[in-house]
C-alpha cells in the first residue's frame, strides 16, 4: 500500500484516539450521560478497541490488505471507511452498489451549500440566532422536509472550533440535506450519518445532534437526539401537566461509540407551547465567577417570556446571556432555535 496514504489515514485515527480519550477522561459526569444518551462508557472503549486495531494494523502494514486477494484495498475506499477489508475487485455486485450511493453522498460533503433560511411554515412561529467564539464555528442548525412533508429541524454541535469545526458541520448539513427529502424517519437519518462517519479516515471528533420532524396535522414532534443537549419544551398552560419538559438524548453523539442504536420519542405541542433549540454555548456560558448559566436560567427565562413571539424570546435569552457573563466573553459557539406553536 502507498506510504502516503496510510500515514495520512494513521495520524487521522491517532488524532480522534487522542481526542476520544481526553473526552473519556476528563468530562464532568454529566456532560458524558447527555453525550452518552442511552449508552454507557462501554460503548465508547468499544470504539477505542476498532480504532486501537486498526492503528495495530497500520503499524504492522496489513492494514489495506484484501482479505480475499490479498492485494491492496483501494485508498480511496479505506479513506472513506478504515475497517474497510475487501477490495473492488472482490465486492459482491450488492456491495458495488451500496459503495455506489456512499461515495455519491460523499462527494456531496464536498459540495457548496446554500445560505440557511428559516421557513414560514403554518403553525410553527420560528426564530433563529447563530454565534461562532472564533470567525467560523462548528455549530449549525437548519430547516428541511422529510418525505412525508413533515417539517424537519435540526440543531448540531461538534466538537470543537473554527475552521476545522465548521468543515466537518458543512458536511453533515450537506448529508442530512441529501438524506432526509427520502426519509420519513429521523432516527433513521441520523442511523445513516453514523454509519456513513464513523469510519470515514476524514471524520476525526464527534457530532451531537437533535433532529426532529413536526406534523403539522397532528402536531406532533417526532424526534431523534444523538448527544444532544436537551431541548426544551414549555408547556404554555395547556393542561398538559408539568410546564417544563426536557428532550433528553435517545442515542449517543454520532462517531462516539461503534454501534449506537437511535430511539425515536413523540411528542404532542399544543398552541402556545414552546420548542428551543440549542447548543452547549448557550448553558456552559460562565459568569467571571466561573459559574454557569446553566438549564435552569434558560428555563427561567423562557417561563418569563412564555407569551412572547419567537424573536423577542431569542432577544431575551441573548440579553439575558450578555448580563449574566458580563466582561466575560463567550467561549463556545453560541446558537439557539424557538419555535413556537400558533393556532
Amino acid at each position: 500500500m502507498n506510504t502516503v496514504p496510510l500515514e495520512k489515514i494513521q495520524d487521522s485515527l491517532q488524532e480522534k484516539r487522542a481526542g476520544l480519550t481526553n473526552w473519556l477522561n476528563t468530562a464532568p459526569s454529566p456532560k458524558k450521560r447527555t453525550l452518552l444518551g442511552p449508552m454507557n462508557e462501554e460503548a465508547v472503549q468499544t470504539h477505542l478497541d476498532v480504532l486501537d486495531a486498526t492503528l495495530e494494523k497500520a503499524s504492522s502494514k496489513t492494514l489495506g490488505v484484501c482479505s480475499v486477494c490479498h492485494g491492496t484495498v483501494e485508498a480511496g475506499l479505506l479513506e472513506m471507511d478504515y475497517t474497510a477489508s475487501v477490495c473492488l475487485g472482490d465486492m459482491s455486485a450488492e456491495e458495488s452498489r451500496q459503495l455506489e450511493l456512499e461515495l455519491e453522498l460523499a462527494q456531496t460533503v464536498q459540495q457548496s451549500l446554500l445560505p440557511q433560511q428559516v421557513p414560514d411554515t403554518p403553525l410553527l412561529e420560528i426564530a433563529a440566532f447563530s454565534r461562532p467564539a472564533q470567525i467560523v464555528g462548528g455549530d449549525y442548525f437548519d430547516f428541511f422536509h422529510f418525505q412525508d412533508g413533515a417539517d424537519g429541524l435540526a440543531i448540531a454541535d461538534v466538537a470543537g472550533h473554527g475552521i476545522s469545526a465548521s468543515l466537518h458541520m458543512a458536511g453533515l448539513q450537506a448529508l442530512l440535506r441529501t438524506l432526509i427529502p427520502t426519509s420519513t424517519s429521523p432516527a433513521g437519518v441520523v442511523g445513516h450519518v453514523q454509519r456513513l462517519l464513523v469510519h470515514n479516515v476524514r471524520f476525526s471528533t464527534f457530532v451531537t445532534l437533535f433532529l426532529g420532524s413536526f406534523d403539522s396535522a397532528t402536531r406532533t414532534l417526532t424526534f431523534c437526539n444523538a448527544g444532544h443537549n436537551p431541548p426544551l419544551v414549555f408547556h404554555n398552560g395547556s393542561g398538559q401537566g408539568e410546564a417544563v419538559r426536557w428532550l433528553w438524548p435517545t442515542g449517543a453523539a454520532i462517531g462516539i461509540v461503534e454501534e449506537p442504536n437511535f430511539a425515536e420519542e413523540k411528542i404532542r405541542l399544543e398552541p402556545g407551547d414552546i420548542l428551543l433549540l440549542y447548543t452547549d454555548g448557550v448553558t456552559e456560558a460562565m459568569n467571571e465567577k466561573g459559574d454557569e448559566f446553566d438549564q435552569d436560567g434558560l428555563a427561567e427565562v423562557v417561563r418569563q417570556e412564555a407569551s412572547s413571539p419567537a424573536k423577542v424570546l431569542i432577544q431575551r435569552i441573548r440579553q439575558e446571556l450578555a448580563e449574566f457573563t458580563g466582561r466575560q466573553s463567550l467561549a463556545d459557539d453560541t446558537t439557539i432555535v424557538a419555535c413556537k406553536v400558533v393556532s
